[in-house]
């Protein structure tokens, strides 16, 4: 098997496996609980975790609600430039190669539920008064997770380049010590 078809396999099962644990926790929310119904799965953590079905027609945050047609179009966008751009990553970027499976399968299962619900479905509520209240699905996590992992690999990529920049060999006079000794001086005799 080439290299090139091991890279689609591995985007195409992380892809699958978003999009499966994704649509099967969405399920599970709707056939177990209603419109708004909150539970608390860990009772000292209720505060701050709770499951909490929800529907969404905007973005993250609620961010332009009712714009469902332009969130599925701009999903289906994404999903195809980094189809477009996978080929081009690096051998050595196999991180890279599995947080763009991330998004995509992430940016199709809120797709999905666009096309079938027309709402994407959340239910992962995370609550910290003053500072954040908002429910999301495994979807969204799998895009976040992705991006942070771009962004890592990124920074990660940039450091190593800066450090080969300025790394030096060391000469005769600095390898024993580190220290640099001066030249000795010509015009002495």
């Amino acid at each position: 098997m080439g290299k090139q078809t091991k890279r689609w396999i591995l985007l195409l099962a992380v892809v699958v496996a978003v999009l499966a644990v994704d649509q099967l926790s969405k399920r599970l929310v709707i056939e177990s609980m209603e419109l708004t119904e909150s539970i608390a799965p860990i009772p000292a953590l209720g505060n701050v975790f709770r499951i909490t079905r929800s529907l969404n027609t905007g973005a993250a945050f609620g961010f332009l609600e009712n714009a469902n047609d332009l969130f599925l179009i701009v999903a289906l966008v994404v999903v195809g430039a980094m189809l477009l751009f996978y080929p081009r990553i690096p051998d050595e970027a196999r991180l890279v190669r599995v947080a763009i499976g991330l998004v995509c399968g992430g940016a199709l299962g809120n797709a999905l539920d666009r096309v079938q619900y027309e709402h994407v479905v959340d239910f992962i509520h995370y609550r910290i008064p003053g500072v954040i209240d908002n429910v999301s699905n495994l979807a969204d996590h799998a895009i976040v997770l992705g991006v942070l992992l771009i962004l890592y690999d990124n920074w990660r990529g940039e450091r190593r380049k800066k450090q080969a920049s300025t790394e030096t060999v060391p000469s005769s006079e600095t390898a024993s010590t580190g220290m640099m000794i001066d030249p000795p001086d010509s015009s002495l005799p």
